[in-house]
């Protein structure tokens, strides 16, 4: 297409290449200069704390920590009187690393122990066989930075699943999961399933009692409770790297009920449980 020249006279005449050109009337814009940055106004970080609960996981320590990421401040590691060198490694793994003596026997009692030692803004609970992959802790923060005050992960919506998960155990999450949901009016889509961020100042409103496995029924409980913002994220369970699990499906799933129904809208909050009950 040819160019002509434009018939208002108030538009300059185009440029050969079609661009219009310069009237001396024009005055070139420029930039106007930005205010400067107070110190006060960069956003403040907050810190992170990994808790893990450890018993006899030293094969599986070294994949664990170095897939660590560099966001995590501190990362607490909580033994449960371990027979094998877990201690050790964890240390050989990153020298860094806390390491605390669990006060009593259960996941739940390890968890309760690490949480009282962290120090972080944000607390993060994963397991140490492997199962869970510490890359997803960013997903995690982005909740937590975006005004939700706990994150769960779950295996059952999109981008999640599970390679460990056999049938006995998915039929007792179905089961449960449909416990919560009509107890506590709302509409999870997973439940037994440890991997965890919360902000530790609402660590008192959790209010956390159980020494087994069923401590994380009772955290998501109390935090329904508590109408504490919860979000959840697509995460994927690996199948544990080495030795055996720790878990009994049919007595811990049992726990996990007595709790959901115990500590549900309305009901008398249960009595506190002694560390060596369970």
């Amino acid at each position: 297409m040819s160019t002509t020249a434009s018939s208002d006279p108030q538009q300059p005449y185009p440029t050969p290449n079609g661009r219009p050109r310069r009237r001396s009337s024009d005055r070139q814009t420029q930039p106007q200069p930005q205010p400067m940055r107070r110190a006060g106004d960069v956003p403040a970080r907050h810190t992170v704390s990994l808790v893990v609960p450890a018993h006899n996981e030293a094969r599986n320590i070294p994949w664990v920590f170095e897939q660590i990421p560099r966001c995590v401040d501190e990362v607490i590691l909580v033994d449960g009187s371990s027979s094998d060198a877990t201690l050790a490694m964890a240390r050989h793994c990153l020298p860094t690393v806390r390491s605390v003596q669990q006060t009593g026997p259960g996941k739940g009692n390890a968890l309760r122990t690490g949480f009282a030692a962290a120090t972080g803004d944000y607390i993060v609970m994963m397991d140490a066989d492997g199962s869970m992959w510490p890359g997803e802790i960013p997903h995690y923060l982005h909740f937590l930075d975006n005004g939700y005050d706990f994150v769960k992960g779950s295996r059952c919506i999109a981008g999640g699943g599970s390679l460990d998960l056999t049938r006995i155990r998915s039929l007792g999450n179905r089961a449960l999961l449909a416990v919560v949901n009509r107890l506590y009016h709302t509409m999870l889509t997973d439940l037994c399933y440890g991997y965890c961020a919360f902000r530790r100042s609402f660590l008192d409103e959790l209010r956390l009692r159980s020494s087994g496995f069923e401590i994380e029924a009772e955290m998501i409980a109390h935090a329904l409770r508590s109408g504490l913002r919860i979000a959840e994220v697509p995460s994927l369970e690996l199948p544990r790297r080495s030795g055996r699990s720790h878990l009994h499906a049919v007595s811990d799933g049992r726990r996990v009920l007595r709790t959901l129904i115990a500590e549900r809208p309305g009901a008398r909050s249960a009595a506190p449980v002694a560390v060596g009950e369970r």
